[in-house]
């Protein structure tokens, strides 16, 4: 699949960014989140969380264009965990729309994320993973991510405990 091009987000791409989010979380979450709740994952819920996020770089926002639309994207700046040195980067998020998984757009933005926390100076990477999301610890661990098993955390995501993981590799 040669037809695809990474780039850096504009604001014009916060609404197919919200896109993607939505329909991405929704499927990747289903059956660890409950129905109401997946619906409630709507591209109108988090346009100006990317809007905001693409026009100040926080987090720095890249996406993935097949055939002119954007398909995906990836989120990534220094790591939010407290007490972390700033030589530690992390991937804040990191879809594709389902209907293209597994085509190698997942590895072209974690690549794109790779070389901008690089640029950066960051030497260690982390991301932040439901431990029911097979598929996700699964992408990581093939990308060279290691699990850190003492860093497991519980989340609310709606009125939902959601229990991750964090993994980590160097740049």
């Amino acid at each position: 699949m040669s037809d695809f091009e990474v780039r850096p987000a504009t604001l014009r791409d916060a609404k197919a960014v919200a896109e993607v989010h939505a329909a991405s979380a929704q499927a990747a979450y289903a059956g660890i989140l409950p129905d109401d709740q997946l619906r409630a994952l709507t591209p109108a819920t988090r346009e100006a969380k990317w809007r905001e996020a693409i026009e100040y770089a926080e987090p720095q926002v890249h996406v993935v264009e097949l055939g002119g639309e954007v398909v995906g994207f990836v989120g990534f700046d220094r790591s939010r965990d407290p007490k972390t040195p700033s030589t530690t980067g992390e991937i804040w998020s990191l879809y594709v729309k389902p209907e293209h998984w597994d085509k190698g757009l997942g590895v072209a933005l974690w690549d794109a994320a790779r070389e901008g926390l690089e640029e950066e100076g960051c030497t260690v990477v982390t991301i932040w993973v439901p431990l029911r999301n097979d598929r996700a610890i699964r992408f990581c661990e093939l990308a060279g991510f290691k699990r850190e098993m003492k860093t497991a955390k519980t989340t609310a995501i709606g009125t939902v405990k959601i229990e991750e993981i964090r993994l980590k590799r160097n740049v």
